[in-house]
């Protein structure tokens, strides 16, 4: 649209302007603020051009309209007319939006060129708003995926935060508030026995349960459904009252009996306690999985209730095969405060527990110092007295207080040492790598291939070379490479040259300048001199 109170301007630019060219229907014209209101009113408009200076209702005023009173134009596209002295107009303009200006007498050239930069941002906008639109459509043909994604992110723990739940909550229209949470986990008891590389058997077996599952749980809307593995799926039941959890236990033998018809295959189901906080969804999952891997021994096709005794199971193998490794592998790795933390809060589950057994408390805290105790790779005489010393401390204790403050106490013991053999470690290991530089030095080894060697980051290499040394690999190559030339040089037998090549040197004069920039004396004059 174009509005300008002299009709004379608004024909040149409609007369003179490649509109079609441009990719531009005819534009709309008005001259006055108030007759542009009223043709905006009825019909959208992209791009308006319009005067600054008109009777009634300047162009500012008119653009200022536009954003305030029409949703719809907010992305509309402005140019000001203006003359010299309306400068300060314009900037008041581009305030409001406008995105350009052109001076009087307008010069086609220049506002061609405009309309063609505004057509192209338009054109980007569409195609952005089209992708946007055809995602949007995506995501809501692709239920199914967005709910088996949500599955095992949540089972998984890679939903860590309240507000990347609520984000998930929006997308599935999932129930707000707390939510009453269980779990239901099928598994094939036993799967591609017969042909275990097969990829096209893995998709169908796999499928097949995943369609099963759907089939039998059709109509329970708060039950989502996700794929964990090729043999295993994970329902999160949420808020099911007790008639609805009934209903859905119900329809727990018809799947397996589908899958024994259809599949002829058995499978397990593993129906989890309830919880009230998502963040135990992980722990409801691991919980279920080892009682179903523990039942299997027994009898496959079975349904399966998580207790409170096979709580306390799972516990007991969660402190001897998580608990204990994980804090162990933190106080390995130098993270001695992350361990401690690790540790008092395997032993807050501990005291959790109903009744608490002091014996068993002991017990965890006796497993934990043995594994330490086995760990500890360069006993000396004193570290074995101080495992002996602590393991009498244990059995005198009379208090689960006094068992975590000794096991503490041990841990902080245990980072020290591991700290200085770690150190011995880094020592004797550099050590190694210096004397492979030594006798190297011929090849021309690099530091890549020195980190490869001994397994390391070359980077990582790098920064301990230097904390050990006190100067670089580069510097300590260099620097062996003159004292072993030296000692050579000593023997008149062996030539200059001959000399170069033996420490690594591909030319005699690139020697010879390192040589003297090293000594202050060529090879020739360090030879005469000692010879």
């Amino acid at each position: 649209m174009i509005v300008d109170d002299e009709p004379m301007q608004i024909q040149g630019l409609v007369r003179h302007i490649s509109w079609k060219a441009l990719g531009y229907e005819e534009p709309l014209t008005a001259q006055s603020g108030k007759e542009a209101l009223a043709i905006l009113r009825e019909t959208p408009v992209d791009v308006l051009i319009t005067d600054v200076s008109m009777p009634g209702m300047t162009g500012i005023e008119l653009l200022a309209r536009c954003k305030a009173d029409y949703p719809a134009l907010q992305s509309m596209q402005t140019v000001m007319i203006s003359g010299y002295d309306e400068f300060e107009f314009v900037q008041e303009a581009i305030h409001l939006g406008a995105k350009a200006y052109v001076l009087k007498p307008v010069r086609t050239e220049e506002l061609e060129m405009k309309l063609a930069g505004f057509r192209e941002v338009y054109e980007k906008k569409k195609q952005i708003e089209q992708e946007t639109a055809l995602l949007k459509e995506k995501v809501t043909e692709s239920y199914e995926v967005l709910q088996e994604r949500f599955v095992k992110d949540m089972i998984e723990g890679w939903i860590h935060s309240d507000e990347l739940l609520e984000s998930w909550r929006r997308l599935l229209d999932l129930p707000g508030g707390e939510w009453q949470t269980s779990l239901f986990l099928f598994g094939y008891d036993r799967l591609f026995r017969d042909n275990p590389h097969d990829a096209k058997e893995r998709i169908m077996y796999s499928e097949g349960l995943l369609n099963c599952v759907k089939l039998g749980l059709a109509g329970f809307s708060t039950a989502y459904i996700g794929k964990t593995g090729a043999d295993e799926l994970a329902v999160i039941v949420l808020n099911a009252t007790p008639l609805a959890r009934a209903r859905l236990e119900k329809q727990l033998t018809f799947i397996q009996d589908i899958l024994r018809e259809q599949y002829t295959a058995s499978v397990t189901v593993g129906i989890s306690r309830e919880c009230r906080s998502w963040t135990e969804i992980p722990l409801l999952y691991k919980e279920v999985r080892h009682m179903m891997s523990g039942a299997r021994l027994a009898g496959y096709g079975q349904i399966l209730y998580f207790d409170q005794s096979l709580m306390n199971e799972y516990q007991d193998f969660r402190l001897r095969e998580e608990y204990i490794p994980e804090i162990v592998k933190l106080l390995d790795s130098g993270q001695s405060e992350k361990a401690a933390a690790y540790f008092n809060h395997a032993f807050e589950m501990l005291l959790a527990r109903e009744p608490v057994s002091f014996s068993y408390v002991q017990a965890f805290g006796m497993g934990l110092l043995s594994e330490l105790a086995r760990k500890t790779k360069r006993l000396q005489e004193t570290d074995t007295e101080m495992n002996i010393l602590m393991w009498q401390r244990l059995i005198d204790c009379t208090g689960v207080n006094e068992v975590r403050k000794v096991v503490l106490e041990y841990l902080a013991q245990y980072a020290k040492l591991s700290q200085g053999e770690q150190v011995v470690q880094q020592h004797n290991l550099i050590q190694r790598v210096a004397r492979q530089l030594e006798e190297r030095l011929q090849e021309n080894i690099t530091v890549k291939q020195l980190a490869e060697q001994f397994h390391l980051n070359h980077s990582y290499l790098s920064v301990l070379f230097k904390k050990e040394m006190g100067r670089t690999i580069s510097d300590f190559t260099q620097e062996a490479r003159m004292n072993k030339a030296k000692e050579l040089l000593r023997d008149p037998n062996i030539k200059v040259y001959e000399v170069a090549e033996q420490v690594g040197f591909q030319t005699a004069a690139y020697f010879t300048f390192l040589f003297k920039k090293t000594t202050g004396t060529t090879p020739q004059e360090f030879r005469d001199y000692h010879y």
